[in-house]
């Protein structure tokens, strides 16, 4: 085990695509809206006005707060919010003639929310809408206008549920492993994250690093392909014993880590039992008996997933020392 391999960032700097998203459109919103804002109360005409420098400052409280706290979903509909109210204020305030602004507001909210959520707003907007114009047009008028919105919501609809599905397999496929099916060391890295945030309300959180004993012997001897087999092999077996609800990474190479939710270390440590004795009584390769090592650790108070995982190899490294096929659990 190198300990250049333990380096797990304990956080990431980098902005999702959602806070980014949101960033761009509130940034887009302000130069939009500010110069109307400036323009109508040098007209004098101070409501209109007020409205648009409203929107302008809670723009630039969101962006400050989306900054700081990372919170994207809260403030992504606070934002869409200030859209649709807004885009009504100026419809009922200054006539039909805005009405125009209805359809990129609404587009709008799609970037920001989830499909369904973002349908849901944007039909109660629609419905304001109407209330708004009706007696103020003519009913082929009113009719168009409905249509239109129907028509632009039903296909920003499609459009981004196709997205989210094609993101979602995207995402899935960047964080498997191609070979076994496990999870990457990316997934991992996020998974142990979501651990370490969500301690809590999750209670005991333990890992088990599991590595196969001599596994170099295996491709020197039997090829690759042989060696790839029995990696597959191995996580089926992993799979048939751990729960639902525990996750499968592979780390490297032959190493693989389990994160079981909710267990304790007894708990941890008879698992990683149990799966000890498993792969020892199975056999994955003709002519070739073969064992795996496993250190145990639980997730300590306020510890970083990197301190984690360095203690289950830690223990890894102890199994291995003492002749392999063990197990050895951080106390």
């Amino acid at each position: 085990m190198s300990g250049s391999r333990l380096q797990v960032p304990e956080a990431s700097g980098a902005r999702n695509k959602e806070e980014v998203i949101l960033l761009m459109l509130c940034a887009l919103s302000i130069p939009s809206i500010l110069p109307f804002g400036i323009f109508r109360l040098y007209q004098h005409n101070w409501l209109l006005g007020a409205i648009d420098l409203t929107l302008v400052l809670g723009m630039s409280c969101v962006m400050a707060f989306v900054w700081y706290s990372h919170r994207v979903r809260f403030a992504s509909v606070v934002v869409s919010l200030f859209y649709s109210t807004g885009m009504l204020l100026m419809i009922h305030l200054k006539g039909i003639s805005m009405t125009y602004w209805a359809y990129p507001t609404m587009i709008a909210t799609f970037f920001l929310l989830r499909p369904l959520i973002a349908l849901a707003i944007n039909t109660v907007s629609l419905f304001g809408l109407m209330a708004l114009l009706y007696g103020q047009v003519s009913t082929l008028d009113q009719f168009t206008i409905t249509v239109s919105i129907v028509l632009i919501n039903l296909f920003s609809y499609i459009f981004s549920k196709r997205t989210a599905i094609q993101h979602g397999e995207l995402n899935r496929l960047a964080e498997q492993d191609f070979l076994t099916g496990a999870g990457n060391r990316r997934a991992l890295e996020r998974s142990l994250a979501s651990c370490a945030e969500t301690q809590q309300s999750h209670g005991d959180t333990s890992l088990l690093l599991l590595d196969l004993d001599h596994f170099k012997q295996v491709n020197d001897h039997f090829g690759h392909a042989a060696g790839d087999l029995v990696l597959v092999r191995l996580c089926e077996l992993i799979r048939e014993r751990v729960r639902n609800s525990d996750q499968l990474f592979r780390y490297g190479g032959e190493e693989f880590v389990v994160i079981a939710w909710g267990a304790s270390l007894q708990a941890a440590g008879d698992l990683a039992e149990d799966l000890r004795k498993l792969v020892a009584a199975t056999v994955m390769l003709e002519d070739c008996p073969l064992t795996i090592s496993i250190g145990v650790a639980t997730l300590r108070e306020q510890e970083s997933p990197a301190s984690w995982l360095k203690r289950a190899d830690r223990m890894l490294y102890l199994a291995k020392q003492s002749g392999r096929n063990a197990v050895r659990i951080a106390e």
